[in-house]
């Protein structure tokens, strides 16, 4: 599974406690809140927005850092079997 740059921008541009998740095979943004809904059971948790923003160092950052932590993030996830 890929995660790309693509869905770390919607999960910046997603307000308040939202974590981006991998159900069924594709990757969906959600609010913490959600997360417990029959729908996202069993989804694994990527990373929280707040999580997101520490390690970019803000709500904008380059399309270099995205493609760097969406290259982190997918490496995290192939390594767990997602």
């Amino acid at each position: 599974m890929t995660i790309s740059a693509a869905d770390l921008q919607r999960l910046l541009d997603t307000a308040g406690d939202a974590v981006l998740v991998l159900i069924e095979g594709r990757t969906e943004v959600v609010t913490a809140g959600q997360l417990s809904a029959e729908q996202y059971r069993g989804a694994l948790e990527i990373i929280s927005r707040d999580e997101l923003l520490k390690r970019t160092g803000g709500p904008t950052p380059d399309e270099r850092g995205l493609e760097e932590q969406a290259a982190a993030l997918t490496t995290a996830v192939d390594e767990l079997g997602g």
